[in-house]
């Protein structure tokens, strides 16, 4: 059985085959007695505050809705906050994108009926004030495709806690539901456009091809719209000189294409997204520019137990082809889907629930979530601090970290 997101390709397979209708709609009551889950506190020395901004570009047309006229855009800024008092705690997800994940949920033997999506609070605080100190380092965050923002909470969340002002994009129609202003939500088109391609290689390629390409697009958009649409808390605050990228899956490959199109993008990194328009992350061809041409700047890939420039063309392919750092490391025991909030939320539900552990090892892997979280919080904000921050590593790149025993390097 193929677990969550192995690829962008089965990404969209997998919300093509689950799209059922929505438990509830934003706005309905959720019924009593469904699981809660909570995440991880954030391990840094700050508290974290939040806000959320629509980004319209109205130079651009939608690519998957004809009839929108302009490309609308969800964002949420995490940033170290002063203090959190009195002001209440984010949730991960609105309702009308709680339901639309439901819908469409592809954890392997996880019966989304069951989980009030709804419920889960993060350890962000809206509209707190931000922290004294310079202008903070900018990180963007991609979802894997499918997934909306608020999935990788428990990474983002943190790295605000260090002192980053983390920016995290939704993707309209690509991520499973996005709510606007007012409670409108707009779902994923993605199921539809798999059905359509399918079975055509062709046809499938050039979706894929079309996804990225709007993905890149958005991400650059974000780059030349959030100076000027900070809201008051932030105004002046964000060092737009200091740049970085990172994402998940899809959302990796988004980070380094958006590096390779944009010199923006300062340094960059990739949790386990195939750089390749291919089924499977062991297929070679079909690569991407990014992968073909190359970087001649920083960037760090993290792998599921498995991927390795022995395993996937495409991440072999970039390695021999830039000239600038970079490096490389899996986590022993690690999946896919370890590089999201599954990793907090797949063993919960299972307790809850009682459901066997094949189930979470088919989600998340073999290796502890705390492991896992430790492991994926270090190696993505030391390698944003050397080169956002000019901040000693203390050699974790130069071999194996007795710190982290399940890294292991390209």
């Amino acid at each position: 059985m193929q677990t969550r997101r192995a690829t962008m390709l089965s990404a969209i397979a997998a919300l093509a085959v689950s799209a059922v209708p929505a438990r509830a709609a934003a706005g309905e009551p959720r019924p009593a007695g469904l699981v809660r889950l909570t995440l991880p506190a954030p391990s840094g020395p700050y508290p974290v505050g939040t806000v959320a901004l629509r980004l319209v570009d109205a130079s651009r047309a939608d690519p998957w809705v004809a009839s929108q006229p302009y490309r609308e855009l969800m964002v949420g800024i995490r940033y170290p906050a002063r203090t959190v008092g009195g002001c209440p705690a984010a949730p991960q997800m609105l309702p009308g994108e709680a339901s639309g994940f439901a819908a469409l949920n592809s954890f392997t033997d996880v019966p989304s009926s069951r989980v009030d999506w709804a419920a889960t609070r993060t350890h962000a605080h809206e509209g707190a004030p931000v922290a004294h100190g310079g202008p903070l380092p900018v990180l963007c965050y991609s979802p894997g495709a499918g997934d909306p923002r608020s999935l990788g909470t428990t990474l983002c969340d943190d790295l605000a806690s260090r002192g980053y002002a983390v920016v995290t994009l939704d993707h309209t129609y690509d991520a499973s539901a996005v709510e606007f202003p007012g409670g409108r939500v707009e779902r994923s088109v993605l199921p539809a456009e798999f059905a359509k391609a399918y079975p055509d290689q062709q046809r499938i390629t050039a979706l894929l091809r079309k996804t990225m390409a709007v993905r890149v697009a958005d991400a650059r958009f974000l780059l030349d719209a959030l100076p000027s649409a900070l809201p008051q808390v932030l105004c002046g605050r964000l060092d737009f000189g200091r740049i970085g990228m990172f994402g998940q899956s899809a959302g990796g490959f988004t980070a380094l294409q958006t590096m390779h199109d944009d010199p923006r993008i300062a340094a960059a990194a990739n949790l386990d997204g195939v750089l390749a328009y291919v089924q499977d992350d062991s297929a070679p061809g079909n690569l991407s520019s990014v992968a073909a041409d190359g970087l001649d700047r920083p960037f760090l890939l993290i792998g599921k137990d498995g991927n390795d420039l022995g395993t996937v063309p495409s991440w072999q392919a970039l390695w021999r082809n830039s000239p600038g750092w970079h490096r490389g490391l899996s986590l022993r025991g690690a999946q896919h889907a370890t590089y999201t909030d599954a990793e907090a939320m797949v063993p919960q539900i299972a307790r809850r629930l009682g459901l066997p552990r094949k189930t979470v090892v088919e989600n998340i892997g073999t290796i502890a979530p705390r492991l896992a979280i430790t492991a994926q919080r270090a190696y993505v904000a030391a390698f944003f601090d050397r080169w956002l921050r000019g901040r000693d590593d203390d050699a974790l790149w130069d071999g194996a970290s007795g710190c982290h025993p399940e890294a292991r390097y390209f």
